[in-house]
């Protein structure tokens, strides 16, 4: 089967590798399309180190060729989408409640970290009862792709800040992980979310999404506008969804206190987090700050893809590019420099299964 993948820090390759077989609970699917994200290029760059020979991609659906003798959800034929966060269940970080850390500090992530991720004919699933969700037929495979990682994640961002009804949010970084993140506060109720962005199109898709008003950070300095909008008061809540220093602390800076930083952004790069200390009320502010890694799961899955079927959210909207599978390096180049505008590339596969 042909597969991209890392072959060192800063190169990749579409490369010819052996077909996976299924353990006793996995499963291998035939993709039919997946997306690329930014977090690919920082693996690539080196954010989580040297890999080799290491298939890259974390965000897919396709249909279930094949299942291990112990699977009693699923047969071939089914069509999945499958979480970028594939957790060990039986784990004891899955039964202390955070699956995502199964077997050690970020154990849940699978795909393309400590093995072969979706970029490939076909994709080895592990504990599939547990990790896969059937796409309902009403939903087409564009759209319940977005499951995977950009609506998790996202929406884990806007959970996890803990947004009174009627409560105010900053969103730090209008990608896609950022655009998810204003719309999920605005289906947890918030009423002002504060976009922090720059680029137009990304301005405009924040608004679509909920932004009552967008920051351009080349513009103003986005602490001093976003207190300025709240009278000097701060918002509830602030969201980092870039993975910067800079932003974590603004985050920190414009956080009112007892307030919640929820922090999903990719810190890639750097070897610390500063916190600035007067903001922080020399430490006993009372902001809360959380972390989360995409929450996976079929029961996650399946909340979303029913968000998708009722309409409550259209993320296809961020695709503003389509590619065969065989022209995935141009696509990654791509996004890997942002050119052209891009915010999410669709990848579409042809069925080998």
């Amino acid at each position: 089967m042909k597969a991209f993948v890392m072959q060192g820090i800063g190169s990749t390759a579409l490369v010819e590798k052996d077909r996976p077989k299924p353990g006793p609970t996995d499963a291998i699917l035939s993709p039919t399309v997946g997306l690329i994200c930014t977090s690919d290029c920082h693996t690539v760059h080196g954010a989580i180190g040297d890999r080799d020979n290491l298939t890259l991609g974390h965000e897919v659906v396709g249909v279930v060729d094949e299942v291990g003798e112990s699977v009693s959800d699923f047969e071939p034929g089914d069509r999945v989408a499958v979480g970028a966060i594939t957790p060990d269940w039986n784990s004891i970080a899955a039964q202390d409640g955070h699956p995502s850390q199964s077997n050690g500090p970020l154990g849940g992530w699978k795909f393309a970290n400590v093995k072969d991720g979706t970029f490939a004919e076909v994709v080895h699933v592990n504990d599939a009862d547990g990790n896969l969700a059937r796409i309902p037929d009403d939903l087409t495979d564009h759209e319940a792709v977005y499951t995977a990682d950009m609506l998790s994640t996202g929406f884990a961002a806007a959970e996890n800040a803990d947004i009174p009804m009627g409560g105010t949010v900053a969103v730090f970084a209008q990608g896609p992980v950022g655009l998810m993140a204003t719309k999920g506060a605005a289906l947890q109720g918030a009423g002002e979310i504060i976009a922090v962005e720059t680029v137009d199109q990304r301005q405009e898709l924040a608004r679509e999404y909920g932004a009552d008003h967008v920051v351009d950070f080349q513009e103003t300095d986005p602490v001093e506008e976003i207190l300025a909008l709240t009278d000097d008061s701060g918002v509830d809540a602030a969201i980092e969804a870039l993975g910067s220093d800079e932003t974590f602390q603004d985050c920190i800076e414009v956080v009112k206190p007892g307030g919640t930083v929820s922090n999903v952004g990719y810190h890639g790069e750097g070897e610390f987090r500063h916190i600035p200390r007067e903001e922080w009320g020399v430490g006993m502010s009372e902001i809360e700050i959380v972390t989360d890694l995409c929450p996976g799961g079929r029961l996650r899955m399946r909340r979303l893809l029913r968000m998708l079927e009722n309409d409550l959210v259209d993320p296809t909207k961020m695709t503003t590019h389509e590619f065969e599978f065989e022209d995935i390096e141009t696509a990654f180049e791509m996004m890997d420099e942002k050119a052209d505008g891009i915010i999410k590339p669709l990848i579409h596969f042809e069925r080998t299964g």
